[in-house]
Formats: structure tokens, C-alpha cells, sequence
């Protein structure tokens, strides 16, 4: 035993970044796993916000002397079929041990419960020790913790302020932990309380404060040959009789019955949606119901839509992803509405109405889940003075998402508290914060947040957020409006129509940039994947000849011919680069993928051409999910890996709506129509 758990820093093993390979939560509590089965992340009480862990908690296992973290064991890590819960296999050889765990965070309470099986190889009976480790960081911090023992509950329980998390466990009838120790964490030479645990022996020490970490132990007789059940289970709440109220509901349902309720809740949940893609290959509807499953887990109750939860891209920018950025809310929630789940959507539209204010009518780049601004690098003062830092898609994407939704529902109760604080307000800002030169949009910043002007994707996804408006307005009576909105949609195709077209390159460019101080723009004739947003949102069809060369060179230019195939966003992408050339244009992304999918899908003219043209590409998207589907923002262009995050709510929601394109188109061309212009 190793009292506080104390060991030098230098014999702390190295971790670097591991992918998060499972995404569990109910909404307010969410948690990610990484591929060695280890607690990485916990969320709460909002998904994204606020982030309790510090290190990896680790999960090990002592037998007959010998010691294994799961990160020794020869593992795999999956979800069950179409459901929240986890399926951890692992062995280890020299433990002579196999192991089975199943994880779940609870889909109505705020506790993430484990079910280890543990099942022996050696043919003798064993006691078998199984050790959790928490390094909690609560609320963001390593200051001012305090995990403890508590006797009466045979617990240990970690609370900074407001917020409290409960250990324990159950072995057969017996509730409580068997061993325990509270101990310092990566301070001052500490590595942790896991060290404690690598004889077998915890040392009982009770409290700890400030840099802290416990570990519980459990005692497991497992007969030989034979297999032996134990659960554990981590509460969250705001007080700590909260927080015991949780542990006993655990102790009185049992914790198999919280595993299996979710895991019928999930699968019930996701049912209803499959029907839509019967006619896709077995593998690829798994995927689309394990898409809506992560997008759905990413979407806080009380409205944001997070763009990830992998926080590992701190390393790359000191920032996260953990933010509700409207264009990406619009967009994932719009795939979740079109499979038959409105409540994110709705929930989004509420979010995002409150972000509106002040007299602005535009949306401002990202927020927090609880509404807050995010963090930004886009300024407010440039050529001289104000700069409003906005992204015009984000703006228009909501109102184009709350028309499709409208559409679908035909729920005038729900749009009327809606109509002044979102269509409004949004439609009178795209209607007049144009160039009244060219009819088009003033510069903002793109949807790669990268460069300032006037952008394709921008320009198309304004038509349609204005296309959207205008529809409203006439169905709310206001007629002066519905025109005002339509004709300033007219004018920004027109404006496409002379400025963004190029006779010489025989394409669209991708932006018209600002020269300086003078009147004017210049065309960039950047192959961008974003053209896409020129037909995505209405304002041409997708057959459109113009249309049609542009899509084209995004296919000829883009795809990443000297690597693993797959859409790079655009020529010369340094973003997480790898490597660039003629060959290697970018790393491949999903979403571009995706976009060019949706594109043949709505050009397709007979099932065999949509067949031969679309499935290979949503079938690559599935052979660069994780074994367990789990889908990154990107990949390595010659290891298939994935880079930045993972997973991404955008890309999950965008394999969901290429399934259903391609499922509709299917339908549409065996009944000898055309394709419908829809796609997102």
C-alpha cells in the first residue's frame, strides 16, 4: 500500500490523446470513454458544460498477485445494437481472466452505472479485486476539491460548492465499497490513488482536499470456470442529500434495472426511425441508428447543440469544441426533425431566440450551453472601424431550419412566439445588411472561420434562410413582409448570377473578397467543398449546369487520390495538415464527403446511377467510423485515423441526412420522378 497514493513524477505513465470512443448521456450528464475503457470526460448539469474530470479514471483488476489496468487487456470497445450502453470485451493472458463491461448513464437520472463481468480462464476459484479510480477536476479545477469516505453509505463522495459525485457499488447483496482511499493527484510529485491500488490493498485513508483523486476496490469470488457479476455505479447532483437519494434509488431499483431500462428506452427511442432506411445495406442503417444516437446525446436539455465533447483538442488551440455554434445546431437538428425527432429542434429554436436581443438581428459565432457568448477570434474593428464578426450562415440556417421544420409540422402554435423574436427580426437584418451594388450579402466571416468576404455556401444559405422568412411572413399575414423578403431573395441570386459565376473557369467561385479600401471584389476561385451551399438551401437546383460543373470540380480537385479517398474542404487545407499536394488537397472530412453524396443523390437519374454513385461514398464514410461508430470531424489522408475530434455532432447528423436523401431519391426515381431539390 502507497499512503496518499504518493509516487514520483517520474513514474507516472505518459498518456497522450486518445480518440473518445463512446458517448453516453441523458441530456444533462454526459460522459466519454476512451478505447482503454477509462472515464474521460464528465459533463454536468449541461452537456459541454461544466467539465469534472482531470486524468483518466482508470479501471483495474488484481488476482492471485498479479495487477492489470484495462488498458493491459486485449480489449475491444462497441455500443449494443442500437441503444446508449456500452460493450467492453477484454482478456488478459496473465490474469488468466476475461472481462465484460457494460456502461450506461441512466436516460431519467444523473448516474452513469457499470456492469463487470468477470469470468475465469484459470479453472481454479478466485477472489478477484476490481479497483475504480475518479480523478475529479470539479467544475474545471483541481483547486479546492474534497473526496472522502462516508461509513454510514460505505461511499466515497467527491463535492466542490454545488456539485457532488457519489462512488459505490454492489457485489451479490452486499452494498458498499469494500476498500478505499482518497489521495492526492498530480501535485507536487503525487501521481495518484490508482498507484495504491497495484497490490491489491487500498490504504483506507479517509479525506482528502485540494489536487485529489480516490479509489474504491471490491472484493469478487468467481468460481472456476465460472462467471461472477459485479456493478458500480457514479451519482451527480447539486447537494449531497440529492446525491444520496440517487445512490439509494440505485441500491432499491439495482443497478441491472437502470442498465436495462435505458437500454430499452434507447432502442424504443431509435425504432420508429429505422423504417426510413430499410433499402440501405445492413451496415450502413446501423450507422444511421448510431448517428442518431450520438447526435441525439449531444443535445443539451435545455436547447444547445454541442459540436463535440473530445476535449483532447485543447492541445491544439487551448479551446474546445464544447459550444453551440447555430449553423451546426441548425443543421443537426434539422437531421434529427427529418428522422422523426422534433424536440431537439425545438428546444434549438428556443435557444437560439434568446441569442437574439439588443436590437441585433443577426447571431453572434458560438455560445455556451447555457446561452453565454463563447469565446471568438473574430474582431469587431477592421478597415478602419466596426466590423460586426459574424457568420451570415449562422444567422440564416436558423430561420432555414425553423421553415423545414414548419413544413414537416405544419405547428402554427409552435412557430407564433417564434415569428417576431427569430423570422423578423432575422428576416429585416438578411433582407437589408446587403451590398447595394451587387444585391449580395456584406462580407462575413466563412463557415470554416477562416477568411472574410462574401462567401458560396453564405450567399446560398441566405437565399434560403430568406426563402424561409418570406414563407412564414405570408402564412402570418404579413404580406408587406413576405415580398420585402422574396424580392431581397431574388436580388441575392441574381447577384450570384453576375458575381459569383466565372465564364472563364467555367465554375462558381467560393467568395468574392473585398479589395482593400476600393470598390469591388475579387473572385476566389478556391475549389471549396461549401459550393454545396449554392443548391443545399434552395437557391439553385442541383442540376443546374452551372451548378452541376462546380459539384464537379469539387470532385475532381477534392478527393484525396494519393491517400484513403474521401473530400478534402478545400485546395490546400492546413487545418490539422498532414500533408498537401495535387494529391492530397486536405485531410478528408466527412461532411465534404457527405455533401458530394448528397449532390449525386439529387442528380441521379435512374436507382442503378444512384446506387453505383452514392453508396460507395456513404459506405467510405462508414469504413472511417470507429468500431464502435463513432465518427471524427476529419481523418488522416493515408491512415484512415481519425484527427480533431471525435465524434462531431455535424458529421453524424450529415451521414443521417445523406441516408435520407439517398433513401428518397431511391423512391422518387422507382416511381419515375425527380429527385426534389432537398438537401442538408
Amino acid at each position: 500500500m502507497v499512503r496518499f497514493g504518493a509516487v514520483t513524477a517520474g513514474a507516472i505513465p505518459i498518456l497522450g490523446p486518445m480518440p473518445r470512443a463512446l458517448t453516453l448521456g441523458n441530456g444533462r450528464l454526459l460522459v466519454n470513454l476512451d478505447d482503454a475503457w477509462r472515464l474521460r470526460d464528465i459533463y454536468y448539469p449541461s452537456v459541454g458544460a461544466e467539465h469534472h474530470a482531470g486524468g483518466p479514471c482508470r479501471l483495474g483488476f488484481w488476482v492471485d498477485g498479479a495487477f492489470a489496468w484495462s488498458d493491459d487487456l486485449q480489449r475491444t470497445v462497441a455500443y449494443e445494437g442500437d441503444t446508449l450502453v456500452t460493450s467492453l470485451r477484454g482478456e488478459s493472458p496473465s490474469l488468466a481472466l476475461a472481462v465484460h463491461v457494460r456502461d450506461a448513464v441512466d436516460f431519467e437520472c444523473d448516474i452513469f452505472v457499470r456492469e463487470i463481468e468477470l469470468q475465469d480462464l484459470s479453472g481454479r476459484d478466485r477472489e478477484v479485486r476490481v479497483f475504480l479510480h475518479h480523478d475529479l477536476n470539479i467544475s474545471g479545477t483541481d483547486v479546492g476539491d474534497t473526496a472522502f469516505y462516508e461509513p454510514e453509505l460505505r461511499a466515497v463522495l467527491h463535492y466542490k460548492g454545488s456539485r457532488y459525485f457519489l462512488v459505490n457499488g454492489r457485489v451479490g447483496s452486499d452494498a458498499g465499497v469494500h476498500m478505499f482511499t482518497a489521495g492526492r493527484a498530480s501535485f507536487q510529485g503525487f501521481a495518484g490513488s490508482w498507484a495504491d491500488a497495484e497490490d491489491g490493498e487500498l490504504s483506507g485513508h479517509a479525506i482528502e482536499q485540494g489536487a485529489v483523486d480516490s479509489c474504491v476496490g471490491f472484493v469478487v469470488p468467481v468460481p472456476a470456470h465460472g462467471i461472477a457479476t459485479m456493478h458500480a455505479w457514479l451519482c451527480v447532483a447539486t447537494a449531497y442529500r440529492q446525491v444520496v437519494e440517487l445512490d439509494r434509488v440505485v441500491r432499491n431499483a439495482g443497478a441491472q434495472k437502470l442498465i436495462d431500462r435505458t437500454r430499452r428506452y434507447w432502442r424504443s427511442w431509435v425504432a420508429p426511425a429505422a423504417a426510413l432506411v430499410e433499402e440501405l445495406p445492413e451496415e450502413l442503417q446501423h450507422l444511421y441508428a448510431r448517428s442518431l444516437l450520438i447526435a441525439r446525446s449531444l443535445c443539451d436539455d435545455g436547447g444547445g447543440v454541442i459540436a463535440s465533447t473530445d476535449r483532447d483538442i485543447l492541445e491544439h488551440a487551448r479551446d474546445t469544441y464544447c459550444y453551440v455554434w447555430p449553423r451546426d445546431g441548425a443543421l443537426v437538428t434539422d437531421a434529427l426533425d427529418r428522422a422523426g425527432f422534433s424536440r431537439p429542434m425545438r428546444g434549438f429554436l428556443h435557444f437560439c431566440a434568446n441569442r437574439f436581443g439588443g436590437g441585433r438581428g443577426y447571431l453572434l459565432h458560438k455560445f455556451l450551453p447555457d446561452g453565454a457568448l463563447g469565446s471568438s477570434w473574430h474582431p469587431w474593428f477592421g478597415e478602419g472601424g466596426l466590423q460586426i464578426p459574424i457568420q451570415q450562415d449562422e444567422t440564416a440556417l436558423v430561420v432555414w431550419a425553423l421553415g423545414e421544420h414548419h413544413l414537416r409540422s405544419q405547428d402554427r402554435e409552435f412557430v407564433k412566439p417564434l415569428y417576431r423574436r427569430v423570422v423578423e427580426v432575422a428576416g429585416d437584418f438578411m433582407a437589408t445588411w446587403r451590398d447595394p451594388g451587387t444585391g449580395l450579402p456584406h462580407p462575413s466571416w466563412d463557415l470554416w472561420e477562416e477568411r472574410r468576404g462574401v462567401h458560396a455556401f453564405t450567399i446560398g444559405a441566405v437565399h434560403g434562410g430568406l426563402a424561409a422568412a418570406a414563407r412564414l411572413a405570408e402564412e402570418f399575414g404579413e404580406t408587406d413582409k413576405a415580398t420585402h423578403y422574396l424580392a431581397a431573395a431574388d436580388g441575392i441570386r441574381r447577384g450570384a448570377d453576375e458575381h459569383l459565376w466565372d465564364e472563364g473557369a467555367g465554375r462558381f467561385a467560393r467568395q468574392l473578397v473585398p479589395c482593400g479600401h476600393e470598390s469591388g471584389y475579387q473572385r476566389d476561385l478556391t475549389v471549396d467543398a461549401s459550393l454545396y451551399g449554392l443548391f443545399a438551401f434552395g437557391m439553385y437546383a442541383p442540376d443546374d449546369p452551372r451548378v452541376a460543373a462546380t459539384m464537379q470540380a469539387v470532385r475532381d480537385h477534392l478527393w484525396v487520390r494519393g491517400g484513403v479517398g474521401g473530400v478534402a474542404r478545400y485546395q490546400h487545407d492546413y487545418y490539422q495538415c498532414v500533408e498537401l499536394s495535387d494529391e492530397i488537397p486536405g485531410n478528408p472530412w466527412i461532411i465534404c464527403t457527405l455533401w458530394v453524396a448528397d449532390w449525386l443523390a439529387q442528380t441521379a437519374r435512374s436507382p442503378a446511377e444512384l446506387d453505383s454513385s452514392v453508396l460507395p461514398l456513404l459506405e467510405w464514410v462508414a469504413r472511417h467510423a470507429s468500431a464502435a461508430g463513432v465518427l471524427p470531424e476529419q481523418v488522416h489522408p493515408f491512415h484512415g485515423t481519425p484527427l480533431s475530434v471525435a465524434p462531431l455532432s455535424w458529421s453524424h447528423a450529415a451521414f443521417v441526412s445523406s441516408c435520407l436523401n439517398y433513401t428518397q431519391a431511391r423512391a422518387a426515381l422507382q416511381r419515375g420522378d425527380r429527385v426534389p431539390a432537398r438537401s442538408a
